[in-house]
């Protein structure tokens, strides 16, 4: 069994991995959002540490509730949220696994309750999520009268964060982690096995993020693009890196449309995972 301490340092360490790889699209160190610094993630990162720690005596929805509370203390605008929803969920089951991680979380997603979907709610109208869409933001408007899973199931189809509450996060246990591995096996250091990971998870499914703000249409080809990356080497060869260099800057935009923020969002799960049940190699 893991110490909160110790699911603590992994969460944190997995934000900072993940803000830190240069992920097509996304902020890193040097590529900045007109509203969002690298900074920021760094800040928010150190600031969810003591919810994630207090994981195993709290319920999923307080947790999430207190990260983004404290996440709001450091930036000003939402750098998290998706992290937090994935992170909190899996901490807890990290807190009380006798076994598998992914068979405690399965319990840990049954359990949630209708208290659980209340905090939730009110966390995201703490962080002010960017392309909600107006049926979830009407949704998130009223008081829940459902569990935090069933609430989930609901938006599943239009948001790859909640489809993970609905499929025992499939993306991440079946996508995500044998990605990673697969990149850190080869010899791959973190930051560029991250890399590897978030094309190998945008590739195989589009992001809802930028299908909410664009269209299914836009997202998909985000998507064929991230496989043309993928099949031209990726970050393990030299084409391949000019390949990603290339789509960095296609998705780059003013508005920050073009954003695959849930695909980021699903390979920080994968790095918690990976970081819990391998340890820490640098």
């Amino acid at each position: 069994m893991r110490t909160p301490g110790e699911v603590a340092a992994a969460g944190q360490l997995a934000c900072l991995i993940e803000a830190g790889a240069p992920k097509p699209g996304n902020v890193s160190p040097g590529r900045h959002f007109h509203d969002t610094r690298y900074e920021d993630f760094v800040a928010s990162a150190v600031a969810i540490g003591p919810a994630l720690a207090a994981a195993g005596r709290q319920s999923v929805g307080s947790t999430v509730l207190h990260a983004v509370t404290a996440t709001a203390e450091w930036a000003s605008s939402n750098t998290n949220l998706g992290m937090i929803l994935l992170l909190a969920p899996l901490a807890r089951a990290a807190l009380h696994a006798q076994g598998a991680l992914r068979d405690e979380l399965r319990e840990v997603l049954v359990a949630t309750t209708v208290a659980d979907a209340t905090e939730v709610y009110d966390a995201i109208r703490i962080a002010r999520p960017g392309g909600l869409g107006s049926s979830f933001r009407e949704d998130v408007a009223a008081a829940p009268t459902v569990t935090l899973r069933e609430a989930m199931l609901l938006a599943a189809d239009r948001d790859s964060v909640a489809r993970e509450y609905a499929t025992d996060f499939a993306a991440t246990f079946d996508i995500g982690v044998p990605a990673l591995r697969s990149a850190r096996s080869a010899g791959l250091p973190w930051s560029e096995a991250t890399v590897e990971t978030f094309l190998r998870l945008l590739a195989t499914m589009p992001d809802t993020l930028i299908a909410r703000k664009l269209g299914t249409a836009a997202a998909a080809g985000v998507s064929r693009r991230a496989r043309e990356v993928e099949d031209a080497g990726g970050v393990r060869t030299e084409a391949g890196r000019a390949a990603v260099e290339a789509f960095d800057d296609e998705l780059r935009s003013p508005n920050n449309a073009y954003n695959p923020g849930t695909t980021a969002d699903l390979t920080c799960a994968a790095l918690f995972v990976v970081i819990l049940e391998d340890g820490w190699h640098p």
